[in-house]
């Protein structure tokens, strides 16, 4: 009689706050006559761990201006401040001219939550225009939240236009090559 009974059982895992539902389940299932060989090459090896999702969607001001990541929310104004509590990340504070006075101190916020893109007004004095592809440009009203697409403009006075752009792969600085240091005098 064969023995048909070849479970092969792996060292316990400890469950981690950052995944404790993973799959602990480690049964491996061979034919009767496998030797410890074969038993070791059925034994699947650990996945790898997963890294951190590094797509962000991204945004500019005006035609002819940098792209600015949204890996931390962005408020946007004439001199924006961030919250007086403030929750999770520091948000990015990114100046906007203003010479007839049009835009807000603190005026408009837009983030990223998971595969969203959410602009809000931050209760303007003016307000901010939305114009969401392929529909009617839309008011919105002090405080309101709406979630946007890439392509979306968001006219927030002033002739600053925010433009929604796709999401984009973030390259950690740790992973670029080292800039070569200028020398002085070489050319």
């Amino acid at each position: 009689m064969t023995d048909l009974d070849d479970t092969v059982v792996a060292a316990s895992r400890p469950v981690t706050a950052t995944a404790p539902f993973e799959d602990l389940d480690d049964t491996v299932v061979g034919s009767g006559n496998a030797g410890p060989r074969e038993r070791a090459a059925l034994v699947d090896p650990p996945p790898a761990p997963k890294l951190p999702e590094t797509l962000h969607y991204r945004f500019r001001i005006g035609e002819h201006s940098e792209a600015i990541a949204l890996d931390v929310p962005a408020y946007l104004g004439r001199r924006p401040a961030s919250p007086r509590i403030q929750t999770g990340v520091v948000p990015r504070l990114v100046v906007v001219p203003s010479p007839q006075q049009e835009v807000s101190s603190t005026h408009l916020e837009v983030r990223q939550l998971g595969a969203s893109v959410i602009v809000t007004d931050l209760k303007s004095t003016n307000g901010s225009v939305v114009v969401v592809p392929g529909s009617a440009p839309r008011k919105l009203r002090q405080g309101e939240s709406v979630v946007v697409s890439p392509g979306t403009l968001v006219d927030i006075g002033d002739g600053n236009i925010v433009e929604i752009l796709p999401m984009q792969r973030l390259v950690p600085r740790a992973a670029l090559p080292p800039q070569v240091p200028e020398v002085e005098g070489q050319s």
